[in-house]
């Protein structure tokens, strides 16, 4: 287990590093570290656009890995995750409502306003789960017809709102293309916030897991437990979609992929799946600005293209949820 995690921080380390490379001007190893240490030349490559932009990026991925993990651990299904669940899609919609009618807005609001879009929509999945006792895999389904109603609805803001379509196109397609140190204290806040509470719930959340009468004999109040883990991970997804767009499939892959090295004890599987969910944006944003430079591809993209084929991997291994 040690070594997992050694391996898992070395790669972190590492693709940080190569980030720092990686661009539309190469630099080399000593050109990253004079910049670091002294400024120079390439001070605004390195500690303006690039470096703000890797602790971004494992900001994000952290946030929405341990709301993937949150999120299975209160649904109990392997196929939950924030934006599977329309978590994401609640929060893209608001914070789209708020670049389209109110473009000029302060950088605080696009946050609140995308809290606001996540808490709604999974207050309301839950109720039509509880009211229509839906199975795991069907409340997943209602999910995904939940983001598809609200991906309309953003389309027809972009449709009614032309002039305003650049700046919300480029948000959506999720990058984290003209970030800055501006961004990085709003994410990383949340995770000093969040993420000890999270740990706070993991225990808890392993003893939901045996089952709700193991659960409460053993003192855990159900409710309260789900509903707080529920709220931590949707403020969790909800800003890290405010600061950089919908990354989809982040939060499904980084939990699964965090169980198969670590297992399934939560107090592990969060730091792991943050750890997780950060390499795989960090990776994302890097090939996204390194396969073409200076053409710079959104990593949401990326993220589709292995998280896409992973779901439908899912969906065969887990018919016995539907």
């Amino acid at each position: 287990m040690r070594t997992s995690w050694i391996i898992l921080s070395g790669m972190v380390i590492s693709i940080s590093v190569i980030s720092l490379l990686i661009g539309a001007t190469s630099l080399g190893l000593s050109d990253i570290i004079n910049a670091l240490r002294f400024g120079g030349e390439h001070d605004f490559i390195v500690n303006q656009y690039r470096l703000p932009r890797i602790f971004l990026a494992l900001g994000v991925g952290a946030g929405l890995g341990i709301s993937g993990t949150l999120v299975q651990g209160v649904i109990r299904n392997p196929l939950a995750s924030p934006d599977l669940i329309g978590i994401s899609a609640g929060a893209g919609f608001m914070a789209t409502l708020v670049l389209t009618i109110y473009p000029s807005a302060p950088l605080w609001a696009l946050p609140i306003a995308a809290v606001v879009g996540g808490l709604t929509t999974g207050i309301s999945l839950l109720a039509v789960a509880r009211a229509a006792h839906l199975t795991p895999a069907r409340m997943a389904l209602t999910g995904i017809a939940i983001s598809a109603f609200l991906a309309s609805g953003i389309d027809y803001l972009l449709v009614v709102h032309p002039i305003e379509i650049n700046t919300a196109m480029v948000w959506l397609t999720g990058s984290l293309w003209g970030r800055d140190w501006e961004q990085v204290p709003y994410i990383w806040v949340a995770l000093a916030l969040l993420i000890p509470l999270s740990l706070w719930l993991a225990w808890r959340l392993d003893l939901i897991g045996l089952g709700d009468d193991t659960a409460v004999s053993l003192g855990v109040e159900i409710q309260k437990v789900q509903f707080t883990a529920l709220l931590c991970a949707i403020a969790l997804a909800s800003i890290s979609v405010a600061i950089c767009g919908t990354i989809s499939f982040v939060g499904l892959l980084a939990p699964h992929l965090a169980r198969l090295v670590f297992g399934h004890r939560h107090q592990a599987l969060l730091i792991a799946s943050g750890l997780i969910g950060g390499l795989l944006v960090l990776v994302a944003d890097t090939l996204a600005r390194g396969i073409q430079p200076p053409i710079e591809l959104p990593a949401g993209v990326l993220t589709s293209i292995i998280g896409a084929p992973y779901f439908i991997f899912l969906l065969q291994r887990y018919k016995g949820w539907s």
